[in-house]
């Protein structure tokens, strides 16, 4: 396969991309499928010869970083990412040397290294002994994106194009590549093969050489023909190269550089061969912790040395033997005897590298702590003290200077002037304002974000990458392909197919006519869900103004229904009805009187216009909310049977309940009394009621025309034949002597007769007198007369107080009614202006009442107002 077939430059049918700025020197500019055929044809053409499948792919994805950003250039997708203005064709600019690709401005690059080696050469002074003039020659500074060291002579001082040869290379050539010359590269390939640049004038580093030539793998063992770039290649056999150990062999597979140390394992012996140890065959040659322990050439001392391969040396205390500060020298004493001390002052000096040691010479180490009283000065300054030479001297005291970032202060405690660098992040917001600069604290401009976002089609065929915070400006690439997504929309089947294109898919715009639940169709655009963009490539939108509010948000449900229908108050009144929109949930009341029947179904609710719940029953009934008022008058009906008795419940619906008081009810003679329940006596009949009344006794009711009782049972009505009375009544003479029983028909013909009334006779005198007397009876007659006539005048004058206590009671009322009709009428006349009195003053105090109540209503009014005004000059005040 030929290095061309995994690349596929844009087809010549497609028309020439431009530069999206306006200016003149952009408008001419176009690049094209021959710009692409131009700049790698020598490349491909030499590597196609004799080139594998393999490196083919290889092929491919060297030229994949300069294919990208030419499809960047030629979308005007260049940005600089100093100043994140996009790189004209005109604009001169400077490229990395590095593999970062990346192209600057030749302003913006020459400020961005002035700065930095400014910063770097004042941090090399700050920090290290060395004058200001010798770290600005030492000064360096970095790539922005990849950090890529540079010296300060290798600042840019003129527009180069990018092999370096041309300057100010020509901008206005539509077939050369902005920012080249247009020639060949040959720059000397990487890896230092001997071999020149093929392609022409690029941007950022040569791609690999393309030359094939004979050369072995790493192990020397197959010799193949390789590109010149990738000549180095493995066989994937074992190495089987002779280790150090010159004994084992490499066993890895084929592979570059030295081989691993030989890891087999075997037991070998210490250098003094004291211990024996299983080791690898590359830590063979180790030291144990043993002292070595042989006996010297002096024969008396042994070696005191680790473990060591070798002779142990000469006894060191052979020869000459000094005292132990070093001032006397013996000669010619034995190594065994030590030599003795001199008896000077010992004046080694000690660790502090200052004082000597004070004592006599002595044998072993001098004192490890110098205890010479000295006068020392803490690190920052501060404090003066005198305290042991041995011990360092620190204070609380905070320093205060501002470190190297020029923000934060040391803070560290009795610090010397060499504040350390600033450990807190930067955070400060890059000039991409989508991230934060994650550097530590520093002085001057943030580092350029690092990060490339890739702009694509939505099927990623057509994508080119620019610099974070230049996406906002850059127009979407537009792809040629149909779009492969598949619409959400309820009008999926009826959408027309549309091009690959960036971001979300474009709405419907057909009608919804969606159906909502009361029946009308939705008549805007549809607003249905619309497949998400790539979230790989979609980007913050750019905030426009809209002039037009859209109709609806896609992926949002219907609005509510907006069509005009006629609805009813909330009384549900005939007449009363409103134009109002179908989803409009607010409902009005009109003016006029509920009218509803009230629960108890007998009367209606005067409220104005109020919301009713009805609810329709199986049985016709209607029963509504107690939103309407309460009935709280008494029942009213007639009752069935009628009767007098008001029913005991509020007004109700339905029928009363039956009625159960009790009525009494004398019976016909007047004997008893009877109570009956109200229901069960008038229900019955005439006939039943005279029936139920009788005491079915006999009549108590006394004749009207003698003093006997009726004889009959227990009736209605006058007695009857009054006048055929057949008791027996016992008839005297006037004296009484004499006595006869008749028939009290009898008698009553007998009073008749004698033109007397028989109802006037009491019942004492009933039948006296009327048989006549006779000799027997004078005497007796005389007598009773003599005594009435002695009687007659005391009776007249007072009453036998024993008499009228146990006389008739018509008698007794009869003496009131009389004695009420003697009242005067001057009393009369007096209770009767008592009467006029009392009605004047009750009059005079209800008019009282009414006029001062009226007079305080009305002050208390005023005084109501008075403090509302209050109120609302307290709330609004005049300015």
């Amino acid at each position: 396969m030929s290095a061309t077939a995994n690349y596929h430059p844009p087809p010549p049918s497609q028309p020439p991309l431009s530069d999206s700025d306006s200016d003149s020197d952009t408008d001419n500019f176009h690049i094209g499928s021959d710009l692409s055929n131009s700049i790698f044809k020598a490349y491909l053409e030499f590597s196609s010869s004799s080139s594998s499948s393999s490196s083919s792919s290889i092929t491919a994805v060297d030229l994949s970083k300069i294919q990208s950003f030419l499809t960047s250039s030629s979308s005007g997708a260049l940005s600089c990412l100093i100043c994140l203005e996009r790189i004209r064709p005109s604009d001169p600019t400077w490229s990395c040397s590095s593999l970062c690709f990346a192209l600057f401005h030749l302003f913006c690059i020459q400020s961005w290294a002035r700065q930095s080696s400014e910063l770097s050469a004042a941090r090399a002074s700050a920090r290290l002994p060395i004058t200001a003039e010798v770290a600005a020659k030492q000064a360096t500074w970095n790539c922005p994106k990849c950090r890529f060291s540079y010296s300060k002579s290798q600042i840019p001082k003129s527009y180069l194009c990018f092999c370096g040869k041309l300057q100010d290379p020509p901008s206005d050539n539509p077939w050369i590549l902005p920012h080249s010359c247009g020639e060949i590269c040959n720059r000397q390939l990487p890896n230092n093969c001997g071999h020149f640049c093929l392609l022409l004038c690029h941007p950022g580093p040569c791609p690999s050489c393309p030359k094939s030539i004979k050369t072995r793998c790493f192990c020397g063992s197959v010799e193949d023909f390789r590109r010149c770039g990738f000549k180095n290649f493995s066989c994937n056999q074992p190495c089987n190269k002779l280790l150090d150990c010159n004994k084992h062999r490499c066993s890895e597979i084929c592979h570059p550089g030295t081989c691993p140390p030989c890891r087999a394992r075997d037991i070998y012996c210490c250098r003094c061969g004291q211990k024996e140890e299983e080791k690898d065959c590359c830590d063979r040659d180790f030291r144990c912790e043993n002292e070595c322990k042989k006996l010297l050439n002096c024969e008396k001392h042994l070696c005191e040395r680790g473990c060591h391969a070798g002779d142990c040396g000469e006894c060191p205390l052979q020869g000459k033997q000094s005292c132990p500060c070093g001032k006397r020298v013996y000669e010619g004493m034995p190594c065994d005897v030590a030599a003795p001390v001199c008896g000077a002052t010992c004046n080694k000096l000690l660790n502090c590298g200052f004082h000597r040691c004070p004592e006599r010479c002595h044998k072993g180490p001098c004192v490890e702590t110098c205890r010479i009283m000295v006068k020392k000065s803490c690190r920052c300054g501060g404090l003066k003290k005198e305290v042991p030479c041995y011990q360092d001297l620190s204070c609380e005291r905070k320093c205060l200077r501002t470190r190297d970032c020029g923000r934060h202060a040391c803070k560290r405690r009795c610090c010397d002037g060499n504040c350390p660098p600033c450990p807190e992040v930067c955070n400060k917001r890059l000039r991409c304002k989508n991230h934060k600069c994650p550097a530590p604290c520093h002085r001057g401009a943030c580092a350029p974000c690092p990060v490339i976002v890739t702009i694509s089609c939505a099927c990623g065929e057509t994508h080119f990458e620019v610099p974070c915070g230049t996406e906002m400006d850059q127009k979407p690439p537009k792809c040629r392909k149909l779009c492969m997504i598949t619409p959400l929309c309820r009008h999926a089947s009826n959408l027309k197919p549309h091009r690959c294109h960036y971001g979300a898919c474009p709405q419907c715009r057909l009608l919804c006519e969606e159906e909502y639940p009361c029946g009308h169709k939705c008549n805007l655009r549809c607003h249905g869900p619309r497949p998400p963009p790539n979230p790989e490539f979609m980007l913050k939108p750019k905030k426009k103004k809209l002039n037009h509010q859209n109709e609806c948000t896609p992926g949002t449900p219907c609005p509510p229904c907006p069509e005009l229908v006629w609805k009813p108050c909330v009384g549900q009144h005939i007449g009363a009805e409103r134009m109002m929109v179908c989803s409009d949930r607010a409902r009005f009341s009109c003016d006029n009187l509920c009218g509803n029947l009230l629960p108890c179904g007998n009367h209606y609710c005067t409220k104005t216009c109020h919301s009713l719940e009805i609810q329709s029953s199986s049985s016709g009934y209607h029963k509504r909310s107690e939103s309407c008022e309460e009935c709280n008058l008494p029942c009213q009906k007639e009752r069935m049977p009628k009767c007098s008795h008001p029913c005991p419940l509020p007004c109700h619906p339905g029928e009363c309940p039956p009625c159960k008081v009790l009525v009494k009810r004398s019976c016909h003679c007047g004997a008893m009394v009877h109570a009956f329940e109200c229901i069960y006596y008038n229900s019955l009949s005439e006939k039943d009621q005279v029936a139920v009344r009788s005491c079915g006794g006999p009549c108590h009711r006394k004749l009207p025309n003698c003093t006997h009782l009726c004889p009959e049972t227990c009736h209605v009505g006058q007695c009857p034949a009054p006048d055929k009375c057949s008791k027996r009544v016992t008839v005297r003479c006037k004296c009484q002597t004499l006595k006869k029983e008749w028939v009290c028909q009898d008698v009553q013909a007998a009073y008749r007769d004698t033109g007397r009334d028989p109802n006037d006779i009491s019942k004492n005198q009933f039948g006296l007198g009327l048989l006549p007397c006779n000799s027997n009876c004078k005497s007796k007659k005389q007598e009773v007369d003599s005594s009435l006539q002695l009687r007659n005048p005391k009776v007249l004058e007072k009453k036998d107080p024993e008499i009228e206590k146990h006389g008739p009671k018509r008698r007794k009322r009869r003496d009131r009614i009389q004695e009420d009709k003697q009242v005067s009428r001057l009393q009369k006349f007096v209770a009767t202006m008592k009467r006029l009195l009392l009605f004047i003053i009750i009059v005079v105090a209800l008019m009282a009442v009414t006029y001062y109540g009226y007079k305080g209503l009305l002050r208390l009014s005023d005084w109501m107002n008075d403090i509302e005004a209050q109120r609302e000059r307290r709330r609004h005040p005049r300015i």
